[in-house]
């Protein structure tokens, strides 16, 4: 679908919405992944152009959001030590750990930079030979090449004192977590075109086949959305699964084979936790040993301790709140208005749940939406 300016948007939105009213015959449910998705669908009330038996359901879509506590307490202990200097996004700087976050330590005196981009942080490196710079990569498959060739740049300038502390997840394994749920509740998905554009679309075929659903690959205009949902309710009412590219000028179906490459040649398939959902099975990648060197991790010991938390802090532990249903929001089971703390005593200034600790958290999106 080709690009279209505002007025043409809103003529074709209403298009859509009319077709998919006349293609649904029944209910279906459908999950977007993708965060940016989820808040495009709540800030333009997509949900109100569709039929009263489609129902979005919304998955784990940002990677801030399920960066575990055990990490972010590292990234914690970590800043504090003498001589480290720690480097990550905006949007980090706010996720709770299991007693405090970013934005305290650094208010206690660690040295903390919030940054724009990963290649600032192979700059600090340069300009502060005495510190050791590490940076707090957090993504999706879609961000991962840009951490890769800051990484790249790093080696290439000879900064011995530069690593990442890398935080990162492959969307594939936890579309079929969700699938392999004996309660799933997800009739087929929109996938993420940014990720799609990267990885191309093949990985997502074997579960499509394996489980029988359609996967529709969807941009994040309203448009876009609109037209991945109607091709999905098609199949679904034609009673076909596969995968489909809905956004084919972004998307190309072999995605990006460089970038592909480069995380070939780094990044290498390990063992995933992800906050609010749990252990997923090689749903996580991390620096290949040829790369150790430059793994925080490997060169910080007690990163890798059991247990090892931000104990060091006189914060005292974030209890758990009851009642709180960030995992069964990310697994499609429950919406964040089921939460009893969503809106009250969970915001995005004082999240509680995963999908609250971001702006792309899905119950972000809504909170923001509805306030």
């Amino acid at each position: 679908m080709k690009y279209i300016d505002e007025y043409r948007s809103r003529e074709y939105a209403g298009m859509l919405s009319r077709a998919i009213r006349r293609t649904a015959t029944q209910p279906w449910r459908i999950m977007e992944i993708c965060g940016g998705q989820t808040h495009a669908i709540a800030r333009y009330r997509l949900e109100e152009m569709l039929p009263p038996g489609i129902r979005l359901l919304h998955g784990p879509g940002c990677p801030v959001c399920v960066t575990p506590e055990r990490l972010v307490d590292g990234a914690i202990r970590l800043a504090a030590q003498p001589g480290v200097l720690l480097a990550t996004f905006g949007d980090m700087m706010r996720v709770p750990g299991s007693r405090s976050d970013l934005f305290r330590a650094k208010a206690r005196g660690a040295d903390v930079r919030m940054l724009y981009s990963p290649l600032d942080a192979v700059h600090l490196a340069a300009t502060h030979p005495e510190k050791e710079v590490v940076f707090f990569a957090i993504g999706f498959e879609t961000t991962l090449p840009v951490h890769l060739t800051a990484l790249k740049e790093a080696i290439r300038r000879g900064l011995a004192n530069f690593s990442l502390l890398t935080s990162f997840f492959l969307v594939p394994p936890a579309m079929e977590a969700i699938l392999s749920d004996p309660d799933c509740r997800v009739d087929g998905f929109l996938a993420a075109g940014h990720v799609c554009s990267v990885t191309g679309t093949a990985a997502y075929e074997p579960l499509a086949e394996r489980y029988r659903k359609p996967v529709v690959v969807a941009g994040f205009e309203p448009v876009d959305l609109l037209y991945g949902l109607h091709r999905c309710i098609c199949r679904l009412e034609a009673g076909e699964y596969g995968v489909e590219n809905a956004y084919t000028r972004a998307v190309p179906e072999g995605g990006n084979p460089r970038f592909q490459a480069l995380m070939d040649e780094m990044l290498e398939p390990c063992e995933g936790d992800w906050r609010g959902i749990g252990h997923i099975a090689a749903s996580s990648l991390r620096l290949r040993p040829a790369y150790g060197a430059y793994d925080a991790c490997r060169r910080f010991a007690f990163l890798t301790e059991e247990g090892a938390t931000d104990a060091d802090t006189e914060e005292t532990p974030r209890s758990a709140a009851a009642g709180c249903l960030a995992g069964e929001i990310m697994r499609g089971r429950k919406q964040p208005s089921d939460c009893p703390h969503f809106g009250k005593g969970c915001s995005p200034d004082h999240p509680i749940g995963a999908p609250m600790v971001s702006a792309e958290g899905v119950c972000a999106g809504y909170f923001h939406t509805e306030s």
